[in-house]
C-alpha cells in the first residue's frame, strides 16, 4: 500500500514519537510511506518547540491563527504535488487545527482520508492557550473531521467529540496509542535491583506541569514513616520543575527527588524499567497517555486516575491501581499500598504487560489495523 502521510508537526515531542513509530511500523510491514510536512521537522531537536509556538507567544492570537489558516495554502499545494507524483492509495493525516491539506487533496484526488485525532484542539486551545477566532477554528475542525473517510480518535471519549460534531459513527474507529515492545523487553532483561538498603523508586515520564500533582507526592514521601527509602525519579522537563525541586529541598529530601531532564527517546525504556511504581498522576479527559503504554510494556505497577479514558486501557486492581482524581489523598494511598506489597506490584506489572500482548497495543498492531480498514473497504 502507498500511504501519503500529511502532518504539520515542527517539534520533536510526544506527537513526533507517534508519527515516527507508526511510519516505521508501516514501512516494516512492506508499505511505502511518503511524509509531507514542514521542512523544519527533519531538523528539529528533541524537546525544542517550533516557530509556531514562538509566534503564538509573540503575536496577538488572531494574527497567529490567521497565519495558521494561511499556511493551509502552501501546505495543500505541496501535498497535492506529492499526491500527483507518488500516486498514493490513501492519505493519512495527523489532525492539527487549521490544517486543511489532507481534506482538500483527498477530495480533489478522490482518495480515502484517514484522520488521526489526538485531541479536540478547539476545546484544548480555548482552555489552555487561548483561541481568538473560535468560530473560524470550530468551522475548520468540523470541516476536517467530517471530511475524513475514517476518523481515528485515540480514545472512545474522544470519539464522542467527533460524533457530537456530526461525524457518522460508522466512520469512526478508535485506535489508541501503542508501544514498541522489543525495546522494553531488552531493558527489562538488563534491569538490576539496587544494592544495599531497601529502596523503592516512584517514577514519572513526561513534561512536568503543576496540575500533575507531583508536589503532593513529594510531601507524602517526606512524611512517609515506613522502613523503605522512597525516591521519586522524574524523567523529563517542564515549568513545574523549579518549584518541585525547591519543595524537596525545603522538606529535606532533595537527595530523594531526581530530575533527569530531557532524555533521548532510546533511553526511556531503561529509565522506566528502573521504576518500582510508575505514576500517571493526572490526565486530560480525552487523552491516550503515551507514558501509560510505556509503563505497561515495562511491566511496572501503575498508579493512575480512575476516569473513562484511562479505564479504556487499565483495569483497577487487575492491571493498575486507579485513584479518585477528585480526592488528592487517594493517589498516595494507592502508592502506599504498592510500597508495602511487593507481590501486588509484581502481579499488577505482569498483568499490565500481558494486556499489551493480549490486545496488541503496539505500533505494529495499529499499523495492521489501519491497513486492514482500508483493504476491507476496497474489497
Amino acid at each position: 500500500m502507498r500511504i501519503l502521510y500529511s502532518h504539520r508537526i515542527q517539534s520533536r515531542d510526544g506527537q513526533a514519537v507517534h508519527l515516527d513509530s507508526l511510519v516505521s511500523a508501516f514501512r516494516a510491514q512492506g508499505h511505502e510511506v511518503l511524509l509531507v510536512g514542514p521542512s523544519a521537522y527533519a531538523k528539529a531537536e528533541f524537546g525544542r518547540s517550533g516557530w509556531v509556538s514562538w509566534l503564538r507567544r509573540s503575536l496577538p492570537g488572531f494574527v497567529t491563527e490567521l497565519l495558521e489558516l494561511a499556511y493551509a495554502v502552501p501546505a495543500t499545494l505541496r501535498l497535492d504535488r506529492a499526491a500527483a507524483g507518488f500516486r498514493p492509495d490513501v492519505i493519512y493525516e495527523r489532525y492539527n487545527l487549521f490544517h486543511l491539506a489532507g481534506a482538500l487533496v483527498a477530495r480533489r484526488r478522490g482518495l480515502p482520508l484517514l484522520l488521526e485525532v489526538n485531541a479536540p484542539l478547539v476545546e484544548e486551545r480555548s482552555r489552555f492557550g487561548g483561541l481568538a477566532l473560535k468560530p473560524l477554528a470550530r468551522w475548520a475542525e468540523r470541516f476536517v473531521w467530517r471530511s475524513a473517510t475514517w476518523a481515528l480518535p485515540v480514545t472512545e471519549v474522544l470519539a464522542g467529540y467527533l460524533r457530537s460534531a456530526g461525524v457518522e459513527p460508522d466512520r469512526i474507529r478508535v485506535i489508541p496509542n501503542g508501544i514498541d515492545l522489543e525495546a522494553f523487553t531488552e531493558a527489562l532483561a538488563a534491569r538490576q535491583a539496587p544494592a544495599g538498603a531497601p529502596e523503592l523508586v516512584l517514577g514519572f515520564v513526561g513534561f512536568v506541569r503543576d496540575w500533575h500533582g507531583l508536589d503532593r507526592v513529594i510531601e507524602a514521601i517526606a512524611a512517609y514513616p515506613g522502613p523503605a527509602r522512597i525516591l521519586l525519579k522524574v524523567v523529563g522537563e517542564g515549568p513545574a520543575r523549579p518549584g518541585l525541586e525547591a519543595l524537596a529541598a525545603r522538606l529535606g529530601i532533595a537527595d530523594r527527588v531526581v530530575f533527569t531532564g530531557l532524555a533521548p527517546r532510546e533511553a526511556i525504556p531503561q529509565h522506566v524499567a528502573g521504576f518500582d511504581i510508575a505514576l500517571q498522576p493526572a490526565s486530560v479527559a480525552y487523552a491516550s497517555p503515551l507514558k501509560v503504554f510505556e509503563y505497561m510494556a515495562a511491566g511496572r505497577a501503575i498508579v493512575a486516575p480512575d476516569q473513562p479514558n484511562i479505564r479504556e486501557v487499565l483495569r483497577d486492581g487487575e492491571t493498575a491501581l486507579l485513584f479518585d482524581p477528585a480526592d488528592p489523598q487517594t493517589m498516595w494511598r494507592a502508592i502506599a499500598r504498592l510500597i508495602e506489597d511487593a507481590a501486588l506490584r509484581a502481579r499488577l506489572g505482569a498483568a499490565a504487560r500481558a494486556e499489551i500482548l493480549a490486545r496488541d497495543l503496539t505500533w505494529s498492531g495499529n499499523a495492521r489495523r489501519i491497513v486492514a480498514l482500508v483493504e476491507g473497504a476496497a474489497r
